[in-house]
């Protein structure tokens, strides 16, 4: 067990905050970091080309599937899989690198890949366009750099991304209608990862949002068939499950990080969402 869940940012010294490399290369870099639960403050695209490992994000087992995509993003608490064998590579990225303009970060806000409020993205590649588009990606940011290469660098994400999302609509993703409850429910999300610890009324974020309760609640109920309550909830019991697992922190140390005013007021709260005591649903993962 951590002692805190490690955090990393993006690695210094590149020509610029995107880089491509190898599975095998990040282990023997990074073998002691990522072979434990990390979170990166970046976005991560994992393309597994071989092997069928699970890959664990967030109390998710994702059971992967041979040349397909993995899209993690900013902040996700993920473990790789050490005792099954994958070959592959990781696309990392930045938002500095990436949104150069106000389209840019509402591409990369609104894109199905990075903010799927259902579900996980895995994308099978086999057959399309992409694995090319990401060769030709690989080359670009290992020849020198010029006045040319970032911009050629973010147009060939860019149709990555866009080529991932047309085949994530056709390989079983339930889409939403993309209406100002889905802008709503993306905007919630963000407000939530800033404000969780110290706000968890459904009044805060609406006035946040600049809505009713009754809006809030409406937006809810259409995207998740939940309350707003109920999605604050998830939030913090989360970031809960995140520390008892993956840290050493006692009961009273969690209680106060995640802005509890009392160790007892953390418990009562997380067994009457859980059924369990916070001791409990630690010791289910003795090996975290």
């Amino acid at each position: 067990m951590t002692q805190e869940i490690q955090k990393y940012d993006f690695k210094k010294g590149l020509p610029q905050e995107f880089e491509i490399i190898d599975f095998d290369l990040l282990f023997n870099a990074f073998s002691d970091k990522i072979k434990i639960p990390h979170r990166a403050e970046f976005y991560q695209i994992f393309w597994f080309q071989e092997g069928t490992p699970t890959h664990i994000i967030d109390f998710n087992p994702i059971k992967i599937k041979p040349n397909s995509l993995l899209f993690i993003n900013k902040g996700s608490v993920q473990l790789f899989d050490t005792t099954t064998p994958f070959k592959g590579k990781a696309i990392l990225f930045t938002d500095n690198f990436f949104c150069k303009t106000q389209d840019d970060t509402q591409f990369l806000k609104s894109s199905i890949l990075f903010n799927d409020l259902l579900s996980i993205s895995q994308v099978n590649i086999a057959h399309t366009l992409i694995a090319s588009t990401i060769t030709r990606l690989e080359q670009e940011s290992k020849s020198l750099k010029d006045e040319y290469q970032a911009d050629i660098i973010r147009n060939d994400l860019r149709n990555v991304l866009l080529h991932a999302e047309r085949e994530r609509k056709k390989q079983g993703f339930i889409e939403l209608k993309k209406d100002i409850h889905l802008e709503y429910a993306l905007q919630l999300k963000d407000l939530l990862d800033k404000h969780f610890i110290k706000h968890k009324s459904v009044g805060f974020y609406a006035d946040a949002m600049n809505i009713s309760p009754k809006r809030l609640n409406h937006t809810t109920t259409k995207i998740y068939g939940k309350t707003p309550k109920n999605i604050i909830d998830e939030r913090i019991l989360l970031e809960c499950k995140r520390l008892l697992v993956h840290t050493n922190e006692n009961i009273k140390e969690i209680a106060y990080s995640l802005g509890f005013e009392e160790p007892t007021n953390f418990i009562k709260y997380f067994k009457k969402h859980t059924n369990e005591t916070p001791v409990e649903f630690r010791e289910k993962y003795p090996s975290a």
